[in-house]
């Protein structure tokens, strides 16, 4: 059996969900009755047959509900692995440290290309952070604690997760100056990031070799699932930027986190219209199983 899991925080009515329930009918995959995870909030809709022809019968045909197909047994994870910028976070750091330069324009132009897929991550990184040379170390502190914003229900699905026995790894293409304390105050059991080379109290330009990019969070999913002797199935992966696809495209459930196009065209599930903690309603756990964040 799979599952349809319709997500939309304190806007999904029965209506909505007989509607989804006549699309699969109509798509030949044999639903049966649809049940509240919490009620006008997210709902289940098992069904028999044909998950693609699920995802293309609902996703983007029901008003700002977010739809999640998956198989029905082992939707409940056991390992997280995530992007931090834009994703656990609500900005691009070095887009926000370039604003203490005075060059954020020029950088987020160069990052939005990155996330889209349209530059080599690696170059991309080097190139942003040779422009912040000789900026004063110290407006990484003040740019941490004046812009870095938790992305809503991050909390909550980490500690969620991890109370019910999971790992969560926050692996960034960002930097350690940000993930480190970001990790820390969500709850992620491991973090890996890229470290930004200073001298002399200002930043050299530079970020330390090797770079933590696409490979290394395919590499993290990969050895994580090994070490903790999960199946591929027990995983999930979630993200924004085309540096994150590598990694949702091998994980159980790989999720589209508000993402750029590239992305949310490929991967296996895609969140669009809710928080993070639409995650743990697509792994079937109601509000009163959560951890408050």
């Amino acid at each position: 059996m799979f599952t349809a899991t319709l997500i939309a925080a304190g806007r999904l009515s029965p209506q909505t969900l007989s509607d989804a329930q006549e699309r699969l009918a109509a798509a030949g995959c044999a639903p049966v009755a649809a049940g509240w995870l919490d009620e006008g909030d997210a709902a289940d809709i098992p069904f028999g047959l044909s998950p693609d022809a699920a995802r293309q019968a609902l996703e983007g045909a029901l008003d700002r509900v977010d739809v999640v197909v998956q198989p029905l047994a082992g939707r409940e994870k056991r390992l997280l692995v995530a992007d931090m910028d834009s994703t656990m976070i609500t900005v691009e750091c070095i887009d926000e440290l370039a604003d203490y330069a005075g060059i954020k324009p020029q950088i987020a132009e160069i990052t939005e290309a990155a996330m889209r897929g349209e530059l080599d991550f690696a170059a991309a990184l080097d190139a942003r952070v040779a422009l912040l040379k000789d900026l004063g170390a110290d407006a990484i502190d003040r740019c941490r604690a004046e812009r870095v914003k938790l992305m809503p229900g991050a909390v909550t699905l980490v500690r969620t997760m991890r109370a019910r026995g999971a790992t969560s790894i926050l692996v960034s293409g960002g930097f350690t100056a940000f993930a480190d304390a970001v990790g820390e105050e969500i709850g992620f059991n491991r973090v890996i990031a890229n470290r930004l080379e200073v001298k002399d109290g200002k930043l050299a330009g530079t970020v330390i070799k090797p770079i933590v990019d696409s490979a290394t969070k395919e590499r993290t999913l990969r050895e994580a699932r090994v070490e903790l002797g999960l199946a591929e199935e027990a995983t999930l992966a979630v993200g924004d930027g085309a540096n994150d696809l590598a990694m949702i495209n091998i994980a159980g459930l790989g999720v589209a986190y508000h993402a750029k196009p590239i992305v949310a065209a490929a991967a296996g599930a895609r969140i669009d219209h809710n928080d993070l903690t639409a995650l743990l309603w697509a792994q079937g756990l109601p509000r009163r199983e959560w951890v408050a964040g």
